[in-house]
C-alpha cells in the first residue's frame, strides 16, 4: 500500500500525467514539488490541529487515546481541522467525536507552531455545557480531573501539558477573546 501512496502522489492532480518533480519554481523561494509537464505547484502544507482545554466545575476534561500516536496515554479532545470548517467549529467537533461531550467555545487559550511536525495547533478554553460524556471512537476512557489529579506522567503529547498550564496562567485575565469571521 504504501508503494501506491507514492505512485499516485507522482501524478500530477491538474493534468495527470506521471511529471511531478522537486525544483524551485520561478519566482519561488522553496523547492517545491512541480508537474514538469503543466508547471502546477503541488503545496505540502503544514496540518492544522484544533481543540480545547474543556471545563467543568473546576475539572479538566481529559481523552486517553485509543488509537496511535501515545496509544493508552491522556490527551486533551483534538484532532486535524477538516476543510469547510472554522477552527472554533472544528475543537467543538473534536470533542464531541471523542468524548461525545457538548462544549461551549469561550477564548483562545494558545496556538503552538509545531515546525519539527509541521504542524500549527490551535487551543481554545471551552466550558462543557452539561456534564455528560464518555468515550469516542478514538477513546479508551474520558474522564473529569482536578488539577491535583491529571495524570501528569502519562501526557500524550507536550502540546497537552502547555495548553493545561496556559490555562492556569491566563485564567483570570479575560484575554484572547474569539472573533467569528463576518460573513
Amino acid at each position: 500500500m504504501n508503494d501506491q501512496l507514492k505512485l499516485k502522489k507522482t501524478f500530477c492532480p491538474n493534468c495527470g500525467r506521471n511529471k511531478i518533480i522537486e525544483k524551485k519554481p520561478t519566482g519561488d523561494t522553496h523547492i517545491r514539488k512541480v508537474c514538469n509537464s503543466c508547471d502546477y505547484i503541488v503545496y505540502d502544507n503544514p496540518k492544522i490541529v484544533v481543540g480545547s482545554v474543556c471545563t467543568f466545575e473546576n475539572k479538566f476534561l481529559m481523552c486517553r487515546r485509543a488509537i496511535d500516536p501515545q496509544k493508552g496515554l491522556w490527551t486533551l479532545p483534538a484532532g486535524y481541522l477538516e476543510n469547510n470548517e472554522s477552527a472554533e467549529e472544528g475543537a467543538i467537533r473534536e470533542a464531541y467525536e471523542e468524548a461525545f461531550a457538548k462544549i461551549k467555545i469561550l477564548n483562545l487559550l494558545a496556538v503552538y507552531s509545531l515546525k519539527d511536525i509541521s504542524q500549527v495547533q490551535i487551543l481554545f478554553h471551552a466550558e462543557l455545557i452539561e456534564n455528560s460524556f464518555k468515550a469516542g471512537i478514538e477513546s479508551l476512557e474520558v474522564e473529569l480531573f482536578t488539577w491535583e489529579n491529571i495524570p501528569w506522567d502519562k501526557i500524550a503529547f507536550p502540546s497537552v501539558t502547555w495548553a493545561l498550564n496556559n490555562y492556569v496562567e491566563r485564567q483570570n485575565l479575560n484575554t484572547f477573546k474569539v472573533f467569528n469571521n463576518p460573513e
